[in-house]
């Protein structure tokens, strides 16, 4: 049986959850948010250590947690997540 899902949400579409993901990395590398670009690299582009990765993970997690009982982001799927249009796919296949 799926998850079931808050309703009272928005629904999600790529733009939200891009918007969730920028803002974010903003928050967490201390950058402004808009000048993250969906090719960035999080680590070339971006800047983005390990620990940064890990906050990006856990901010992501509590996020959508709330929509989407036990949303979580394996940690084996962490080396995939490359770009930001990854961490946006990433979370939009879990949800999906």
């Amino acid at each position: 049986m799926p998850a079931e899902t808050h309703t009272h949400h928005a629904p999600l579409d790529r733009e939200a959850v891009l918007a969730v993901v920028r803002d974010q990395l903003g928050v967490i590398l201390e950058i402004d948010p808009a000048s993250v670009l969906e090719g960035d690299s999080l680590t070339a582009d971006l800047h983005a250590d390990s620990i940064a990765l890990i906050e990006l993970v856990e901010a992501l997690e509590e996020e959508y947690s709330e929509r989407t009982a036990g949303f979580e982001i394996d940690s084996e799927d962490l080396d995939e997540l490359q770009t930001v249009r990854d961490a946006v796919d990433y979370v939009l296949s879990r949800l999906g």
